[in-house]
């Protein structure tokens, strides 16, 4: 976790407790040292936050603090409401969900009131599913693979029903409304290739860097899907 997520993980504590919350304690639900914590609180307060207590007593949020909007017009808050709200409620992933309420709550909790009050009443809902979301539960393993550039282990069923296993290089997953498509550099094909979430059986991260980075893989991936599209239409022509 980022020094950033950190401290605002530490402010959403603190914002929930009436009451002083011993610095043991609180360093424990935030799952860092004591020494930390105090290091935080004291650059938390420096920020401007309104942090009371001391060691030994314990540590309260006074009202009143939120932070800056980031300077985001009420178009942009809009949108990122929007996607997190989409997020949370179509994903077929459970901890991509949890963690777009999140976002949401904490856009709520942080929000001077005329702004927050401007969002929530905005009048812009994503509609429940139409039907039941694609199952793949091995999407968090997915995404944190393409976050660590990591080479995952895949068995997938393929068109003519023949399961494979096979070593890939995942670097992107797209979000239908109807499907998952994972793409990666397939070490068995050594070419690129998309793959659905309802044929994938199993998906095990390796815990090894694949040797290109991300960013050049999807360069690459581009190009490739650019020569693809320019020859489809070539020869509809």
């Amino acid at each position: 976790m980022s020094r950033a997520a950190r401290l605002l993980q530490l402010l959403e504590l603190l914002r929930a407790q009436r009451r002083p919350l011993p610095g043991p304690q609180l360093a424990a639900q935030a799952g860092i040292s004591l020494r930390t914590l105090y290091r935080d609180i004291a650059t938390l307060r420096e920020q401007g936050a309104r942090i009371e207590g001391d060691p030994g007593v314990g540590y309260v949020l006074r009202p009143g603090f939120t932070l800056p909007p980031l300077m985001f017009s009420e178009e942009e808050l809009e949108a990122l409401v929007l996607g997190a709200r989409w997020v949370a409620s179509q994903s077929a992933d459970p901890v991509l969900a949890r963690a777009a309420q999140g976002v949401m709550n904490r856009i709520g909790a942080t929000l001077p009131e005329a702004l927050r009050m401007a969002v929530e009443t905005s009048g812009l809902f994503v509609p429940p599913r139409s039907g039941p979301c694609p199952t793949a539960p091995w999407l968090p393993a997915l995404r944190q693979a393409v976050r660590a550039e990591h080479a995952v282990w895949l068995e997938y069923l393929d068109e003519a029903g023949q399961t494979t296993r096979r070593r890939v290089w995942p670097f992107a997953v797209a979000f239908f409304d109807q499907a998952r498509l994972m793409a990666a550099w397939c070490e068995l094909r050594q070419d690129f290739r998309h793959f659905r979430a309802d044929r994938v059986l199993d998906l095990t991260d390796t815990g090894e860097r694949y040797p290109e980075r991300r960013h050049l893989l999807i360069r690459r991936w581009s190009v490739h899907m650019g020569h693809a599209r320019h020859a489809r239409t070539a020869d509809r022509s």
